[in-house]
């Protein structure tokens, strides 16, 4: 197989080979899909549904949200649906678009993120010029740039990933088609292109964490220096739900594309891009809800009027 254009499938990694825990693999992601669906959907329709969240900070929360279903949607129900039928295979066209939803779903998260940082900055450290700054216009030009931008660089890296030749075989070693994994089959040096494109990502990934890490220094410094305690607690409890979600977001990333060789197996990447691409959007409404009065009462409101329209 000299060149990529002679495969017309991938096989992926399977979690297990025996069909009792074939099943429980399918319960588990089937749970853990459900419930990330659910509680982003929630989030969405809470958000879109109470004016008083229609604020900047709950208009990237209700993007972040859109960005969770589309990122646990483009790897969890084609796994689910290899242990349930005992397969392994992608088609060609299939993984395509695999890496290119997953790496747009990455980029938009990442700089979505860092978004809601420099909101949380200018809400606490610039409380008198907050709504100049981020008023509607300047909220909906950063989410649009948002988009763009993880659209194009996604493009740019479906195109380079599948227009490198591949002659190692045609087997994936991940639960879904990883690019890192893809290059590997590569058999020339014009993986190269691609690798170049992963470290400008990566550093503009790194310079997004760098500025979010930044952006709290100077927010519990000033958080430090409110005088009153309900004023503390309330500046936290709008921060730390976000630093939650950055940390185990970005750091699980890191580790999962930076750790040493020393320690490779594919057990562990199995289990890294468990915790960076299936965990997060699951646990992003808790993190959110568990600590925001207000999110939880434009929920608990959603809730009941659903309960009250079944009766």
């Amino acid at each position: 197989m000299s060149n990529s254009s002679f495969l017309n499938e991938f096989l992926l990694l399977p979690f297990t080979d025996t069909w009792e825990l074939q099943l429980l693999h399918f319960s588990l992601f089937l749970g853990i899909y459900l419930a990330a669906l659910l509680g982003n959907s929630l989030i969405i329709t809470a958000i879109a549904c109470d004016h008083h969240l229609h604020t900047p900070m709950y208009f990237f929360l209700l993007n972040l949200s859109l960005v969770d279903i589309s990122s646990i949607s483009t790897t969890v129900p084609k796994s689910m649906a290899n242990s349930l039928w005992n397969t392994r295979a992608m088609s060609y066209s299939g993984c395509a678009a695999q890496v290119f939803l997953f790496v747009f779903s990455v980029e938009v998260e990442c700089s979505l993120l860092t978004i809601m940082a420099y909101d949380r900055f200018v809400a606490v450290c610039r409380p008198l010029h907050y709504w100049t700054i981020m008023d509607s216009r300047a909220c909906v030009r950063m989410a649009a740039a948002a988009w763009a931008s993880g659209f194009i660089n996604a493009l740019l890296h479906t195109r380079n990933v599948f227009s490198i030749p591949l002659c190692k075989g045609n087997t994936v070693d991940q639960f879904f088609c990883e690019i890192p994994q893809i290059l590997k089959l590569s058999c020339s040096e014009s993986y190269l292109r691609e690798v170049g494109l992963i470290v400008v990502t990566a550093s503009l990934i790194f310079g997004c964490f760098i500025f979010i890490v930044l952006s709290y220094v100077q927010i519990f410094r000033a958080v430090l220096r409110i005088p009153s305690e309900q004023g503390r607690h309330k500046a936290l409890s709008m921060c730390l739900p976000h630093l939650a979600v950055v940390s185990l977001y970005i750091s699980t990333g890191i580790f999962a594309y930076l750790k040493p060789s020393s320690v490779f197996s594919p057990s562990l990447d199995l289990v890294l891009a468990v915790l960076y691409s299936v965990v997060p959007p699951m646990l992003n409404p808790v993190i959110y809800s568990m600590r925001n009065k207000e999110l939880r009462d434009a929920l608990n409101k959603l809730i009941q009027l659903v309960l009250v329209q079944k009766k």
